[in-house]
């Protein structure tokens, strides 16, 4: 197996995206590609910039699945599409449903390695959880993603897929309003196949989401999230904490050891944000470990000074994590010491966990 990589990773520049004429076993996937590198391309064949509006809007507005379909192009410049370029697409393995509405898809890749995501139904939204890695290399020891390690990143295609993938089983009454990026794997050690993929959620041209309506979760990869910070983040940033002190989130993260919370949270606190934006930072509670009201208190002082909203998730216990979800007197107690002490702290109802589909339950696998 491949060895995981712990610093952000890099994939490819606007430079290497391949002209016309040269010499490729490959075609160039165009679901890899950013707006501009889409627009560098299409530019090398001597074509106008709107061009690239056109093909945007057929790959995520439209989802068509081959060049033929692109009927505002000429028929000329879609048969040199179809010669020199592809369009990737996923295939799903199973559908999974739950009680309460959640769906968990299983997605087969080019290379025989499986990937989940989950369509979380709410009264106001339908939000859409995504992958971004095969497996996760960090090692979280309440989550069984981790469990499983990692086999490599997900390119910006595989990522931007799902969408599309989930998009097409969704009856006409029935649209995708919000994304998060909480799938299987850590979306900051593959930053650059990552915000390829969020900047094409958010372009007004592409998927059109609000930026208001996605969230990135990271562990507290601090390397890429100060590269981050020096430009406009076009997401909603929640980071997982999951404790209110080194040793104990060392213990359960290993990526604490790396990069301690202290570092985090100076980061956080230093972060510019745009008007009425916070930090979301999510606490799983664990019996025993991190779930008492002294924790509450730590986590208080922790967070003073930063804009911040905690949203408490209780284990979702499965076979594998050797930990228990607290009573719901011991989860209602840390939730008070949090909004007495001024802090917007809501208890998230995980959903899907009867199909294995709830936070730290992916794993890529059928059954």
């Amino acid at each position: 197996m491949n060895q995981p990589v712990l610093e952000p990773t890099s994939s490819r520049s606007q430079e290497e995206v391949r002209l016309p004429g040269e010499s490729s076993k490959e075609k160039e996937d165009l679901k890899n590609l950013g707006p501009r590198e889409l627009e560098a391309f299409v530019a090398s064949y001597g074509k106008e910039r709107y061009r690239t509006t056109q093909i945007l809007r057929w790959l995520y507005q439209k989802g068509v699945s081959s060049f033929d379909e692109m009927t505002n192009l000429s028929r000329t410049f879609r048969e040199q599409l179809s010669r020199e370029a592809t369009l990737s697409d996923l295939r799903l393995l199973t559908t999974r449903d739950a009680p309460d509405g959640t769906k968990k898809f299983l997605f087969g890749l080019e290379d025989g390695n499986r990937i989940e995501s989950v369509l979380i139904p709410e009264k106001d939204r339908l939000t859409l959880c995504v992958s971004t890695q095969v497996g996760c290399p960090l090692g979280c020891r309440f989550c069984l993603t981790g469990k499983k390690g990692w086999k490599r990143d997900l390119r910006s295609s595989e990522i931007v897929n799902q969408i599309l993938a989930v998009k097409r089983l969704l009856s006409r009454d029935k649209t995708i309003t919000n994304i998060v990026l909480m799938g299987m794997g850590e979306p900051l050690l593959n930053v650059d196949n990552t915000m390829r993929a969020v900047e094409l959620m958010v372009h007004p041209d592409a998927f059109r989401f609000s930026s208001r309506r996605v969230t990135l979760s990271t562990a507290g990869v601090l390397p890429a999230l100060e590269a981050l910070s020096e430009r406009k983040i076009p997401f909603r940033l929640a980071i997982s904490l999951n404790a209110a002190d080194d040793e104990t989130r060392s213990r359960l993260m290993p990526i604490n050891r790396r990069y301690p919370m202290e570092r985090l949270l100076a980061f956080c606190r230093n972060l510019r944000l745009p008007p009425r934006t916070r930090i979301t930072f999510e606490y799983v509670l664990l019996e025993g470990v991190n779930d008492s009201p002294a924790d509450a208190k730590r986590l208080l002082k922790h967070l003073k000074g930063i804009p911040s909203k905690v949203n408490l998730i209780p284990l979702n216990e499965a076979p594998g994590i050797p930990f228990k979800r607290p009573s719901d007197e011991r989860i209602e107690t840390f939730q008070t010491v949090l909004i007495e002490g001024g802090l917007t702290a809501i208890v998230r109802a995980s959903k899907g966990s009867e199909i294995l589909a709830a936070c730290g339950q992916l794993q890529g696998e059928e059954g």
